[in-house]
C-alpha cells in the first residue's frame, strides 16, 4: 500500500488519502509555470489539534532532505512570478528556471534579476521561510529583508509582533531598526503556503496599526485559500484602504475530510545497530559578525541571518563570506553522500554553504513540528527522530525523511555555540542514521 495516496479524479483535481484517516481533495486551478504538483509536496498528518494535515515540502529542505540548489531556484522562480505578475516586467530567466526545475540535479546559481527601480521590503515568516524569503530577497538588485523570529532577545523591544494560530508555536517578533519599516515602501511577505491566510492578515494588520503603507505583496509557493479566505483578503483591503497582491507556484482549492482520529495510530519503534560515528567540532565563527544575545543562551547571534535586518549590499558581502566558509567545510568532507542539516530558523547560510560544498550533499534543517511517523511509501515522514533543542531545551525539535544508512557524513549547522551537554541528547538520536562521521558546526562562540 501506497500512503499518502493520490488518485487523480480529473485533469486538475486529486485526492490525496493520508494514512487511511485523512482524506485531502485538491482542484489546482492556477499553475503558471506548469509545474508537476509531485514536485512541490507530499502529504502527512500533523500532532495539532488546530490542523490535523501538513504540505510536506519537496522544495524547501524543511521536512525532506533536498538538493540545495532546488530551494534556492524555488525562491527564485517565486522571484520571476512576482516580477511578471505584479511589476508587469519581462523576465526573460523564466523559462531556464523552469528547465532547471524540472532537471533531475538542478543547475541554479543565485541571481539577482529584479532591478533596483522596485525596492521592496521582504519579511520571511519564521520558521519555515526563513530560507526562501533570504533567497526570494537576493533576486533583487536593491531590497531590504528581514525574517520573524520566535526567539526572545535580552533587552530588545519588538517593533512588530503577531500570532500564527494554527502553528505549533504561534508568537512571532521583528527585532529590526524601525527606519526598515518606517516608510512606505512595499512590503513583500514570503511563506511556503497559505491555507487560510490568516497569518499574513495578521502581520499586515499589526504592520498596517504601525507604519501604514499603501503596498502589500504575499509570496507563496503554494496558495490554498477558499473563496471566503480570499473574500477576507479583499476586506482587508477595504478596511485599510490598501491593496494586497498574491503571488504563487501554485494555487488552488482544498478540502478536508476526517475519516477517523489520529490519535489512534500506533507509535513506531526503530530497531537499528551500533556504528562507530567519528564526532568533529567546527568554528566558522571568524567569518561572521556577532549580533544580539538571546534569553537564556548568552552565546550572541550572528547578523548575517536576516533577523535583525539585511539590505543588498549586506547580502553581496555575505555571500563572499559564504563562499570561503564552504571552502573550509569542502576541505573538511570525509564522506560520498553528506547531508547539511540547519537548525530551526537557521536555514538560509546553511542552504548556501550545501550548495558550495560539492558533489552529492544535500540539505534540510530541524524543524518544531511534531508529525505522525509511519514508514509507509509515499507518506511524507516516513522516518523520524526528536530530541531538546540544544540552543533552548525547552522547545522539542525533529527531523524528519533520513533513512538509517542513507548518508555516511552529517553537517549540523548550528547559529550559536551551544554545550556538549546539550548536545547529548541530538547526538543520542543521532546514532539511528547509521553515520559515519557527525560534525558540529558553530557560527559565533
Amino acid at each position: 500500500m501506497k500512503d499518502t495516496q493520490i488518485s487523480t479524479l480529473s485533469k486538475k483535481t486529486y485526492t490525496y488519502t493520508i494514512l487511511d484517516k485523512i482524506t485531502v481533495d485538491i482542484e489546482v486551478t492556477a499553475n503558471p509555470y506548469q509545474l508537476p504538483l509531485e514536485e512541490l509536496f507530499t502529504m502527512a498528518a500533523r500532532i495539532n489539534k488546530k490542523r490535523s494535515f501538513l504540505f510536506v515540502s519537496k522544495v524547501l529542505g524543511k521536512h525532506l532532505p533536498i538538493q540545495p540548489q532546488k530551494g534556492l531556484l524555488t525562491a527564485a522562480l517565486l522571484a520571476a512570478r512576482y516580477a511578471e505578475s505584479i511589476r508587469k516586467l519581462e523576465c526573460q530567466i523564466s523559462e531556464s528556471l523552469v528547465r532547471s526545475f524540472g532537471q533531475k540535479e538542478a543547475d541554479f546559481q543565485s541571481v539577482s534579476f529584479i532591478p533596483k527601480s522596485v525596492n521592496p521590503v521582504v519579511i520571511g515568516f519564521a520558521e519555515t521561510a526563513t530560507s526562501l524569503g533570504h533567497a526570494f530577497f537576493e533576486c533583487f538588485e536593491e531590497a531590504e529583508y528581514f525574517h520573524t523570529t520566535r526567539e526572545e532577545m535580552d533587552h530588545l523591544t519588538p517593533c512588530i509582533t503577531f500570532e500564527e494560530e494554527h502553528s505549533h508555536a504561534t508568537s512571532h517578533r521583528c527585532y529590526i531598526p524601525i527606519d526598515m519599516i518606517d516608510n512606505e515602501r512595499e512590503i513583500i511577505l514570503v511563506d511556503d503556503e497559505m491555507t487560510t491566510g490568516k497569518t499574513a492578515i495578521n502581520i499586515i494588520e499589526s504592520i498596517h496599526s504601525q507604519f501604514p503603507r499603501k503596498d502589500y505583496t504575499v509570496v507563496s509557493i503554494l496558495d490554498w485559500r477558499s473563496e471566503h479566505n480570499k473574500q477576507q483578503f479583499k476586506q482587508l483591503e477595504k478596511t485599510l484602504g490598501i491593496n494586497i497582491n498574491v503571488v504563487s507556484l501554485m494555487s488552488g482549492m482544498v478540502q478536508v475530510n476526517e475519516m477517523d482520529k489520529l490519535q489512534e495510530l500506533e507509535p513506531q519503534h526503530d530497531t537499528y545497530k551500533e556504528i562507530n560515528t567519528s564526532l568533529e567540532v567546527v568554528s566558522l565563527s571568524a567569518y561572521f559578525e556577532k549580533e544580539f544575545a538571546g534569553t537564556g543562551n548568552k552565546t550572541p547571534y550572528i547578523k548575517e541571518t536576516g533577523r535583525f535586518g539585511i539590505d543588498s549590499k549586506n547580502n553581496l558581502v555575505l555571500h563572499q563570506k559564504i563562499n570561503d566558509a564552504a571552502s573550509v567545510l569542502r576541505q573538511g568532507r570525509t564522506g560520498s553522500n553528506t547531508l547539511c542539516l540547519g537548525t530551526g530558523e537557521f536555514m538560509y547560510i546553511p542552504m548556501k554553504l550545501a550548495a558550495e560544498m560539492g558533489k552529492n550533499v544535500f540539505y534540510q534543517s530541524t524543524t518544531r513540528s511534531p508529525i505522525y511517523i509511519q514508514n509507509i511509501q509515499g507518506y511524507g515522514a516516513r522516518y523520524g527522530i526528536g530530541f531538546p533543542n540544544p540552543e533552548d531545551q525547552d522547545v522539542a525539535h525533529f527531523v524528519y525523511n533520513i533513512p538509517p544508512g542513507e548518508y555516511d557524513e552529517l553537517f549540523v549547522f548550528f547559529e550559536r555555540e551551544v554545550s556538549a551537554e546539550n548536545l547529548q541528547p541530538l547526538l543520542k538520536q543521532m546514532e539511528k542514521l547509521q553515520l559515519k562521521s557527525i560534525k558540529i558546526v558553530f557560527f559565533s562562540e
